[in-house]
């Protein structure tokens, strides 16, 4: 991964922008320095400026994803499985989409019984009094939404927490059930507005893969979040999709066709 990156634009919100996205991370996870400023073309004369910024990588930004996914491990008293990297997880997932429909009723309850067992560990835990909600997601994935007060030791920074609760929960319900089904864990709707975010962010790299005529990776991303992208685009008939890297830095690549 890119610890350090420069990036132009008309301005410095955008060169920033351009920067970020190179190096896949939110600006959070970096310091950077305006080496010079945008500016238009005064009374119509000359060329305009071109806004440039560097931007480094903070020290601390890879162990905090490290640190969250300790602490659910912890939590639900497992070791430390990690998403498995996929050759190719746009075709997994129509694969995976094609498998769902087999899925009985008690099956899909064995599932749904196992994961919110796992949840209900991890609650206890932390001493936190909520209520798991159920529902099938557009996809068909069993989605479990955490409700109560008080939870944000549940979602972390930029959701760090969640994601490696997510990846654990699901892990121990396949395990537990013997075979795999999709598993979404949310706290208070997080995801659900996070998924929205994450559409705008699909379709606005199709639009710059369309007219730079060039691949647009995006930061990493958790399979959650990776999946939403693949979906958002995948009857974007201008791009397609696919994942790169390695966790915790996989990402997804947006190619115009």
């Amino acid at each position: 991964m890119k610890r350090e990156t420069l990036g132009e634009g008309p301005s410095v919100e955008e060169a920033l922008d351009a920067a970020l996205e190179d190096l896949g991370v939110q600006q959070d996870a970096v310091e950077y320095e305006v080496l010079e400023e945008g500016g238009r073309k005064l009374f119509g004369l000359g060329a305009e400026r071109v806004a440039r910024v560097r931007v480094w990588l903070k020290g601390e930004f890879v162990s905090e994803l490290e640190e969250a996914k300790r602490v659910a491990r912890e939590a639900l008293d497992v070791p430390g499985p990690t998403e498995p990297a996929a050759a190719s997880e746009v075709d997994s997932q129509q694969a995976q989409a094609g498998q769902l429909a087999e899925r009985t009723d008690e099956e899909l309850d064995q599932i749904a019984d196992a994961a919110v067992a796992a949840i209900q560990r991890v609650l206890e835990r932390f001493d936190i009094e909520a209520t798991v909600e159920e529902y099938e997601g557009d996809e068909g994935e069993l989605i479990l939404d955490v409700v109560g007060d008080d939870l944000a030791i549940l979602i972390g920074r930029h959701g760090k927490t969640l994601d490696a609760l997510q990846t654990l929960t699901a892990a121990i319900a396949n395990r537990a059930v013997g075979f795999r089904h999709p598993v979404i864990v949310d706290v208070e709707g997080y995801r659900a507005r996070r998924r929205e975010k994450l559409e705008e962010i699909a379709h606005r790299a199709a639009d710059r893969a369309q007219r730079q005529s060039q691949p647009v990776s995006l930061r990493p991303m958790s399979s959650f979040e990776r999946r939403v992208v693949h979906v958002a685009l995948r009857d974007d008939r201008r791009v397609t999709t696919g994942s790169e890297g390695e966790e915790p830095f996989r990402h997804v690549v947006v190619r115009p066709r």
